[in-house]
């Protein structure tokens, strides 16, 4: 009752996920304590029944679209085996079965419905059936990563449902692979091997800063709303003030999101699943779910940084089965697009979704742009080298990273056409003007500011 109470206020219902990630906890200390290095049978039918309890007591009977597309996923992989004719199927139809239940159930709102676990879902079992796929190749003919994600095996109906409800993981992610939950199972991810992994105090930093950065959106967020975005009183605002508001709303509205991955992470550690190997000088690793470089996405003046701080579990999906399966393609960034309209698409019907992502990969390519041209143009590399201003330069990177992270999100959060081109209106479209104008100046700027001899040894 006390989930459900808390959808009736907007603020609270933005923090479901964190309150679902905490009652992770005891499930992961059961296993650890009870079901550790048992008959995996019963760790299969335990992870299945928890993450199926969490879905029913949120979303009651429509938890059974997760029961239907898991099912079918069975049948895909018994019945078509390790064929391309099984990814085929697959990407088909657990994408059209998302796309259908955005299309029946989306409204104007962020909503917490049965679709937002089973997005996390769909990914999962197209995951699934991409390594499944290349267990049928010889190892030669795979890339390490594949090599570390195939499935060899074939997985039977309880396991299938183990690795897609673990409760972990069920709701908001992160990603894991097939290869990975039968090594928690197994009791093989631990920093001892035969005993249970010394992942308490790991997990306990990751709950603890988790509920700090829900304390920040907590205290913060009430007086930085989405709906004073698309309000009258916004518009009547100064320009520089809408400006400002947009920086400061952009960094606060993704706490909610830092929020429900730490707390899930901190699950997926304390159960082993987090764990990594071991780094050069011997300590254990537990960031094989993380979703969050902390230190990363608080300090980086650039755009890139950000997005390899935010979301990488999802970000490294996307990257092992869809962007580097195109390489037969020849073309990075015509790549690095499908895996962004990908993206776009997953996540929802909403224009905004698509102007969102449209915004990233313009914005992304720009930087690189400028970041080249600094390095190579004598002058520009000298100024930027100057000790003393580098302060100055950190400071405005990153006012203009923030702010136009926050242009890039407006249209992200308020889903529909009618409330985000509103907002870019107010700021006359100063993203789309300031970096469509540098996508085409910049080449211009680098012919008059890069001298001949740079040019041919960059092309060598």
């Amino acid at each position: 009752m006390l989930i459900r109470c808390c959808l009736d206020s907007q603020l609270l219902r933005d923090m479901w996920c964190d309150h679902i990630g905490q009652a992770g906890y005891p499930f992961a200390l059961f296993q650890r304590y009870f079901l550790f290095q048992k008959e995996l049978y019963l760790s299969h039918l335990y992870n299945t029944l928890t993450g199926v309890s969490l879905a029913y007591f949120n979303f009651g009977p429509q938890c059974c679209h997760s029961f239907v597309c898991v099912f079918i996923q069975f049948l895909i992989l018994r019945l078509m085996g390790r064929t391309v004719t099984a990814i085929a199927t697959t990407f088909t139809f657990q994408m059209v079965y998302l796309m259908a239940g955005y299309y029946f159930t989306a409204t104007e709102h962020y909503d917490i419905k049965w679709t937002m676990p089973h997005c996390v879902l769909t990914l999962k079992l197209i995951g699934l059936a991409l390594d499944y796929y290349d267990g049928r190749k010889e190892v030669e003919a795979l890339t390490p990563e594949q090599q570390r994600f195939a499935v060899r095996g074939v997985p039977t109906l309880v396991e299938v449902c183990g690795f897609s409800f673990f409760y972990g993981a069920f709701m908001v992610g992160p990603q894991f692979s097939m290869t990975q939950y039968q090594k928690l199972v197994k009791g093989e991810l631990t920093d001892v091997p035969g005993q249970r992994p010394n992942s308490f105090v790991p997990a306990l930093k990751r709950l603890v800063l988790g509920l700090f950065f829900l304390v920040v959106y907590t205290v913060l967020g009430p007086y930085i709303p989405d709906e004073y975005l698309v309000s009258d009183a916004f518009e009547e605002q100064t320009f520089w003030y809408r400006c400002l508001y947009i920086l400061i709303w952009g960094k606060v509205i993704l706490y909610k999101y830092v929020t429900c991955w730490l707390v899930t992470e901190g699950v997926c550690i304390l159960t082993g699943l987090g764990y990594n190997g071991k780094d050069e000088k011997g300590h254990s690793k537990w960031d094989a779910c993380a979703n969050m470089k902390i230190w990363l996405f608080e300090t980086t003046p650039f755009f890139t940084g950000t997005i390899a701080s935010f979301n990488t579990n999802t970000n490294a999906w996307v990257a092992r089965y869809i962007y580097k399966r195109l390489k037969f393609l020849g073309n990075k960034l015509l790549s690095q697009a499908i895996s962004l309209l990908f993206l776009a698409v997953w996540h929802g019907l909403h224009c905004g979704y698509l102007v969102c992502f449209q915004m990233e990969f313009l914005i992304v390519i720009v930087e690189r742009q400028a970041i080249s041209l600094v390095r190579d143009s004598p002058p520009l590399s000298k100024l930027s080298s100057i000790t003393v201003l580098r302060p100055l330069f950190y400071v405005l990177q990153q006012l203009n990273h923030w702010m136009f992270m926050g242009y890039s999100l407006v249209p992200f959060c308020l889903f529909t056409w009618e409330k985000w081109i509103k907002v870019y209106q107010s700021v006359y479209f100063l993203g789309h003007l300031l970096f469509f104008t540098l996508l085409f100046a910049l080449p211009f700027l680098r012919k008059a500011l890069v001298p001949r001899k740079e040019k041919l040894k960059k092309a060598e």
